[in-house]
């Protein structure tokens, strides 16, 4: 009895409201981005001049940079007659003078293969004792002789050079030591023999000196001018 007046009288708090609660449905704002097409043209003809430039400027680089055969003729107007020889990754640059066709002096080296790349390895150059006491023998005969193993190594794929600036007399060493330093070789480490670090610097290069390294293409940029005057 009651559940049937329940049903037929329900309580008010039942009942349907006159003004029912609206629920109001908010977004956050949004931001429709778009794409300007003259924008995006623009940006790729930014991008391509850019690739373009930087294309231009390595072939203009390599156009600048001397070649084996800039640096043979330099040498023969000279009255220098150079020869490259290789076998695997070993080489050896002779110089012989064209009027006696005597040497005057030898470099040896191999391209090393290391974990950041390959390297040229220039393990002695030699100039004849003659020639030692001649400023010009080493700033000059030593100059085109370290060219042709520069341009070599970077034939080779190599992008840095290191040597050890042999540590026989001092005079020889000092003279090695200033040429290498003004054609752009850095000094990295003094192998004396005094300590356990040098042993190893030792077994490589069965002597002490002055370690010094070099980027190969600074070499050739700074002394291009040298080799190919006539470009």
């Amino acid at each position: 009895m009651e559940i049937a007046c329940a049903v037929k009288n329900p309580p008010s708090s039942v009942l349907p409201q006159k003004n029912p609660i609206k629920i109001l449905h908010t977004s956050l704002p949004t931001k429709i981005c778009t794409l300007n097409p003259s924008e995006s043209k623009t940006h790729l003809k930014s991008n391509n001049k850019l690739n373009l430039s930087q294309q231009n400027r390595h072939e203009n680089l390599e156009v600048s940079l001397p070649t084996m055969s800039d640096i043979m003729d330099a040498s023969r107007a000279q009255n220098l007659d150079l020869k490259l020889q290789t076998f695997g990754p070993f080489f050896r640059i002779t110089a012989k003078s064209l009027e006696t066709q005597k040497q005057l002096g030898r470099a040896d080296g191999l391209i090393r293969v290391w974990f950041g790349g390959k390297i040229l390895h220039l393990d002695s150059m030699r100039l004849q004792r003659e020639t030692i006491g001649m400023e010009k023998s080493i700033f000059g005969i030593g100059l085109f002789i370290g060219a042709v193993a520069i341009r070599h190594g970077y034939d080779c794929g190599c992008k840095k050079a290191e040597l050890l600036a042999i540590n026989d007399t001092d005079l020889y060493h000092s003279k090695l030591v200033r040429f290498y330093k003004r054609i752009g070789f850095e000094t990295v480490y003094e192998v004396t023999g005094s300590s356990v670090g040098d042993m190893s610097h030792m077994m490589v290069w069965g002597g002490v000196g002055t370690r010094m390294d070099a980027n190969l293409q600074d070499l050739m940029i700074k002394w291009c001018s040298r080799f190919n005057s006539k470009k």
